[in-house]
């Protein structure tokens, strides 16, 4: 047996100015075959898992393109066709094969392709022909298309939100793919469409006893995979909001009926599932009043990682306007920031203008007198058991509050991203983290208490406010019954 395997990933933000192109990916991942001769990262966890399992059997492995880029705004065109074009004729040169896996988004959209990644599942359907197996790892915040269904033999996307379960599906995913390659099963998938849009947060219930409910199916009656794609808000595209998707064993009528059970079962828990959300005043008063910390809170509007420019000001303008010491805050994505401080080097104390560059989304810059705590030239921090490039990164005091800079865009995931700069967390009354909900899995451990804040900001989670324009259907919340009719 000979297995192909490869990974294209981004997340787009179509709302945000942000251009994603190749420098975007370079700073991030890229690897033309050797992605799991590399050190493991969030794209080729996946692909290590594939490698792993093919070898234990003694199956030839073809390894292609591995590529993946900071969420951000509309990939550029000429980008994503290189990175595609490359994937289609690695997979050429290695025909024939008898399995293909690819690590994908699923919510990447370029100039002229709403849907990049049925567009490479259409073209590698095209390649290897109509029997053989292919399967893609989907993030759950992904938008699944009929092109995506029609071209794939199975489709899995992650189950929890953060994303600790990347490599579980990828052994998943394998398992499934390799049974159809053997002639053990022959996947079938059925997607009912929800008709919501929001975000969820699968750490508090009720949603998390129905992820469990989920995954309790598989396995039993024919039932290969249930997967939740809780869609990806901002973007702006025919497809999106969430959807449930479910993988039979040759039972198309069994995947679309149990699809269709759990996707309503979910529009009847709209209310109870929709996060909640405090303004910065809010969280700031409930954080004060406690008697110990650290109290969390995230700034879920400038979340790197779902494209956000991750350089806002709203919420240190407000801590500093209200006098609030003992409080880290970051990351803030300020290259020029960084580079000042490491001129000036450890112990330098000097004017400094933080954040407030990438547009409106970003409020003010902000023009401090800082002090230079903690230098990095490299550092990383913790995104489930892979590292995350911070880049140079700097830690800077000013009026009582701790603030970490980097050179590369991403958001929080781990405390150590502040401790291997000298911050420790957990001696500081009040973290201010910039993530909408990957910091859960490194800072729950520290955390007295976790608070979720929606200043203003390029992810503001207020649903029916965002501007679509190519929405083909009603859904929740701009409907309140979008089945009704």
């Amino acid at each position: 047996m000979k297995i192909f395997i490869a990974g294209l990933d981004t997340e787009t933000n179509t709302f945000v100015p942000i251009p994603t192109g190749h420098q975007s990916f370079a700073e991030a991942f890229i690897a033309h075959g050797d992605a799991t001769r590399r050190p493991e990262n969030y794209c080729s966890a996946q692909l290590y898992v594939w490698r792993r399992r093919a070898e234990e059997r003694g199956w030839n492995v073809a390894e292609g393109l591995c590529a993946f880029a900071e969420p951000g705004g509309t990939t550029v065109r000429r980008a994503y066709e290189a990175f595609r074009d490359e994937i289609l004729e690695d997979l050429r040169r290695a025909m024939p094969v008898d399995m293909v896996l690819l690590a994908l988004h699923g919510a990447m959209v370029a100039e002229g392709y709403d849907d990049c990644e049925g567009d490479v599942l259409a073209r590698v359907r095209e390649i290897v022909g109509p029997d053989v197996p292919v399967g893609a790892e989907l993030d759950l915040h992904c938008h699944i298309t009929d092109a995506m269904i029609h071209h794939a033999t199975a489709l899995v996307a992650y189950k929890e939100y953060p994303h600790v379960d990347i490599p579980d599906r990828a052994e998943e995913l394998f398992s499934l793919i390799a049974d159809a390659a053997e002639g053990k099963t022959k996947p079938v998938m059925a997607a009912f469409d929800c008709r919501m849009i929001n975000t969820f947060r699968t750490t508090e219930q009720p949603l998390r006893g129905f992820v469990d409910r989920m995954a309790a199916l598989e396995g039993r009656d024919g039932v290969l995979s249930v997967s939740f794609g809780h869609g990806f808000p901002w973007g702006d595209v025919a497809d999106v909001g969430a959807k449930t998707l479910v993988v039979t064993d040759n039972d198309r009528e069994k995947a679309a009926a149990l699809a269709r059970t759990l996707g309503e079962e979910l529009f009847r828990m709209r209310h109870e599932i929709t996060p909640h959300f405090l303004t910065i005043d809010e969280a700031l008063d409930i954080a004060l009043a406690e008697q110990a910390g650290p109290i969390v809170i995230a700034d879920v509007s400038d979340n790197a990682g779902g494209g956000a420019p991750g350089d806002s000001t709203f919420f240190l303008k407000r801590i500093l306007e209200r006098g609030i010491t003992d409080i880290a805050t970051g990351f803030y994505w300020d290259p020029v920031a960084v580079r000042f401080c490491m001129e000036a080097g450890e112990g330098a104390s000097f004017d400094l203008r933080i954040g407030g560059k990438c547009g409106t989304a970003s409020g003010d810059p902000v023009d401090l007198r800082v002090t230079v705590k903690g230098l990095a030239e490299t550092i990383t921090q913790r995104f489930g058991h892979a590292p995350d490039d911070m880049g140079p990164s700097a830690w800077v005091v000013a009026d009582g509050v701790d603030l970490v800079l980097t050179t590369l865009r991403t958001q929080v995931f781990h405390p150590e991203g502040m401790t291997k700069l000298g911050l420790d967390p957990t001696r500081r009354k009040i973290v201010v983290v910039k993530s909408t909900q990957h910091f859960h899995a490194g800072f729950a451990p520290i955390a007295k208490r976790i608070l979720y804040a929606a200043p203003l900001g390029a992810l503001q989670p207020v649903f029916d406010a965002i501007p679509y324009t190519k929405l083909t259907r009603p859904v929740w919340p701009l409907a309140e019954d979008p089945f009704a009719g």
